[in-house]
This record gives structure tokens, C-alpha cells and sequence, in this order.
């Protein structure tokens, strides 16, 4: 009998093929996973509604389940709700950060006298500062921001929250 568990345990090893050291479960874009009878259902969310990584996602995603003796099943991507960072493991947001890649935080409000709007305090993923400042909207990904740090001078990807 085919378990939930099992599928699951089978999909921590299909990888994000843009941050290689995530799983898609590590990513929570692997929303549920349905047993219908004998068939399998695995429903995804994109981090992106256009995300051009999905369809490789889609892909290993059936390679896997095949390689692993399931031949009747089917993948489902829904867009509702809208995926977050919120769904992210903490062991996910772990392998970000060892990657060199800021994992997303919770916004931290600052009050600046002169500017009066709200920063996120990014911390490098390399020296640990918190010392940074933003370089451009969009990093290496639509997902990710391109960072500085003002302390190690490295530049970083930020791995948006939304």
C-alpha cells in the first residue's frame, strides 16, 4: 500500500534545480501529496507564477517517482494559495545560508529619523554582519535579491520573503 510518508520521503530527494542544495520539500512547494487508490497525486506550488524553474521541478519530479517504481501518478500545480517563504523549512533556510545564499528573515522595523519607512536588516551570509545594503530588486533569480556587505564586501543573494 502506497503511504503519504513514503512519497514524501521520496520527494526530499528532488532537488531545486536553481538553489541545488534544497529540496522542493525543503522549499515547501510541495503543497500535499493525495493517494487515490493506486495513484499518486503530488500537488506544487511555485515560489513564482511564472517561475521558469517549475517545469524541470515537474520533470524530476515524475523521473523520481518513476525510478522508484511508481508508474501511475500525476503532478498538479496550483497557484492558490500563493506560496511564502513562510513555508520554507528551517532546515531549508540552514542550507541557504551554508550555500552563501541570505535565507529569508522576518522583516525587522527600523525607524530611520531622516527616511521614516521600514528596512529589512539582511545579514551576510558570510561574515554574519548586518551591515548590508541592497545593489538591485532582482539577484541571480526573480526569488532573490542581489546584496552587499559593508563589512566583508562580498556581494550576496537574499532569498525574498513574500
Amino acid at each position: 500500500m502506497i503511504t503519504k510518508t513514503e512519497i514524501l520521503k521520496i520527494l526530499n530527494d528532488v532537488t531545486d534545480p536553481e538553489v541545488p542544495v534544497l529540496s522542493i520539500i525543503d522549499l515547501g512547494i510541495v503543497r500535499d501529496v493525495k493517494i487515490h487508490d493506486d495513484r499518486v497525486e503530488v500537488i506544487i506550488t511555485p515560489t513564482y507564477s511564472g517561475c521558469p524553474a517549475m517545469d524541470m521541478i515537474r520533470t524530476n519530479i515524475k523521473s523520481c517517482l518513476l525510478q522508484n517504481g511508481y508508474d501511475n501518478f500525476q503532478v498538479t500545480t496550483i497557484l492558490s494559495p500563493a506560496w511564502t517563504t513562510d513555508w520554507m523549512s528551517e532546515k531549508g533556510k540552514e542550507k541557504l545560508k551554508s550555500y552563501g545564499i541570505a535565507p529569508p528573515m522576518p522583516k525587522q522595523h527600523t525607524c530611520s529619523p531622516a527616511l521614516f519607512h521600514e528596512e529589512e536588516a539582511i545579514q551576510c551570509p558570510l561574515c554574519q554582519s548586518h551591515n548590508t545594503r541592497m545593489i538591485s530588486r532582482f539577484g541571480s533569480t526573480a526569488c532573490k535579491a542581489l546584496y552587499q556587505c559593508n563589512e566583508c564586501h562580498e556581494p550576496f543573494d537574499y532569498f525574498k520573503c513574500h
